[in-house]
């Protein structure tokens, strides 16, 4: 199944729906290890878009401490 790719604020309302029901219900293993593994997708999804904005924040006030704007160009492959 492909996975679509989410918003930022979608993905983190999943993944809080995902820890409540992990935390408030009783799951049988192999649906705990099925949200546990969806959870840690949307994570990544989350953490990879929170890298991205930073990144693009640090070139806009980067150029002298002036408000210049740059086009961030993801490198793929690249895990700072």
């Amino acid at each position: 199944m492909k996975e679509k790719t989410k918003n930022f604020e979608t993905s983190l309302k999943r993944l809080e729906k995902i820890v409540d029901e992990m935390e408030n219900s009783q799951l049988d293993i192999d649906k705990a290890m099925n949200l546990f593994e969806e959870g840690i997708s949307l994570v990544n999804q989350c953490s990879k878009k929170l890298d991205e904005t930073k990144k693009k924040i640090e070139i806009l006030v980067s150029k002298n401490g002036k408000m210049i704007k740059e086009e961030y160009i993801e490198k793929e492959g690249s895990d700072e």
